[in-house]
């Protein structure tokens, strides 16, 4: 293993630092754009949750649990039946990365809300927690999942691990203890005994099948039970980050320990934190696929073509993204994965919504008649610029020999082109109505967009069961 520094300190260990970081953070130290961070993406990951909650796998996760008589009061966002609170952030993880709407950061290629809120969500409901330490705990989980995540990307990712869960699980332990106020030796031995739980690989791009559904809940649990034997005194190994065969080592290899810890090291008040740099997804698609689906549908409105005059699509990308380039769109998820159906979805339907990978929708002759006319390839500049940039160079030829090319570098949702407030409303009202009533979604969005001025966060979290 190699770890990379510059200039910045790293003589104390990065294991130390995080957990300093995490033990040490208060609302008081946060900026206001992680704060907004941490609000607008904790509504967005509760309407994936919502939406989710009534998908095929979190179905099946909930029929496992209660066959093996797991109950208990905390309640699932969606669903009827409370179950313990492990149970819970399992069903809730598996609910948020259901559909392909949960948020994600660009430069890890991770997803940290439908790990770090399932398990906020599950352990706050016994109560005693105010909203600023519950948001204080969103923005300590969110922080240590992106850096974890963009230090080792893509060497994880080349091995075959999915950043998700190797990476959430980490931040799921370290948002309980922050939520529960460990100390530092508590806060370390809860990240020691987390790595081992990481987990989760990149079977189901080649394989199919719905355990990418679940990875989320896997390390949201995971992260709970290693935080409170942490608590009861469990201890992890030192350093577990840095250390031979340890974290880094394992997953990834050569690891940027500059990522880990820049702008942590030395204060926790003066923290410079980089959860703000997060995206929301305006497309029910892998977030690789999107710069594609922007190129696409710019083309499409600003060109005003027609799609049954496209004679093909090429897109020039990052080698990741093309892994994607699958024309396989049997299954939903198949079908979410799949850059050529998204890309003939986004041509024929202007637009890659949840209801565009039903059955009947994946079956639609206008889409899959431009499925074969869709290819991908690595490009020298997308590639040399990932993940710095998550670019796509889309050129459509159409029949009379005309074509149309766009360079999209900073696609739809993210930090520096973001879904704006209104259009993030509508995205939760929508997902979440259907489930629990215009009533009840109005209040929900009411108590998170105020959520530091809950006094217990129980007001909350009863709202979200059945």
């Amino acid at each position: 293993m190699q770890l990379v520094s510059t200039d910045t300190d790293v003589n104390q260990s990065p294991t130390t630092i995080l957990a300093e970081f995490a033990t040490g953070l208060r609302y008081e130290h946060i900026d206001a754009a992680s704060l907004n961070t941490a609000r607008r993406h904790s509504m967005d990951t509760l309407g994936a949750i919502f939406a989710g909650a009534g998908q095929h796998a979190t179905v099946c996760a909930a029929k496992a649990l209660d066959s093996l008589g797991m109950t208990g009061d905390v309640p699932v966002p969606g669903l009827a039946q409370r179950y313990d609170p492990m149970s819970a952030a399992y069903i809730t993880g598996t609910a948020a990365h259901g559909l392909e709407l949960d948020d994600g950061y660009r430069a890890g290629s991770v997803h940290p809300g439908c790990v770090v809120l399932p398990a906020l969500f599950s352990c706050a409901h016994s109560g005693g927690f105010s909203g600023k330490q519950w948001i204080t705990a969103v923005v300590v989980g969110y922080e240590i999942v992106c850096r974890l995540a963009a230090a080792m990307h893509p060497q994880a990712r080349y091995k075959g691990f999915h950043n998700t869960p190797v990476m959430g699980v980490m931040g799921a332990a370290a948002a309980v203890g922050s939520l529960r106020g460990f100390d530092e030796k508590q806060m370390a031995d809860a990240l020691g005994l987390a790595a081992s739980s990481a987990s989760g690989i990149f079977a189901f791009l080649r394989g199919g099948g719905e355990v990418k559904r679940t990875h989320p809940g896997q390390a949201a649990r995971e992260g709970i039970q290693s935080a409170f034997n942490a608590e009861q005194g469990m201890v992890g190994p030192t350093d577990v980050l840095e250390i031979e065969e340890g974290y880094f080592d394992t997953f990834a290899g050569d690891v940027d320990l500059v990522t880990v810890i820049e702008g942590l090291e030395n204060d926790v008040q003066n923290s410079k934190l980089v959860m703000a740099g997060c995206y929301i997804k305006p497309y029910a698609a892998c977030r690789h696929l999107h710069p594609g689906i922007d190129a696409i549908l710019d083309i499409k409105q600003a060109e005003r073509i027609k799609p049954e005059d496209v004679e093909r699509v090429d897109i020039g990308t990052y080698k990741i993204a093309v892994g994607h380039a699958n024309p396989s769109y049997g299954d939903m998820l198949s079908a979410q994965m799949s850059y050529q159906f998204c890309i003939a979805t986004a041509l024929e339907r202007d637009g890659v919504d949840l209801e565009h990978f039903d059955d009947n929708s994946r079956a639609e002759g206008g889409v899959i008649r431009h499925v074969p006319k869709i290819s991908a390839s690595v490009d020298d500049y997308c590639q040399e610029n990932y993940p710095r940039l998550r670019a796509a160079k889309v050129t459509v030829h159409m029949a009379d020999g005309s074509s149309y090319e766009r360079l999209v570098e900073d696609p739809y949702g993210s930090a520096g082109n973001p879904v704006e407030d209104a259009a993030l409303s509508n995205k939760f009202q929508g997902l979440a109505r259907p489930v629990v009533g215009e009533a009840r979604a109005t209040e929900i969005e009411r108590l998170i967009q105020a959520v530091e001025k809950i006094d217990d966060m129980v007001e909350l979290t009863t709202m979200l069961g059945g």
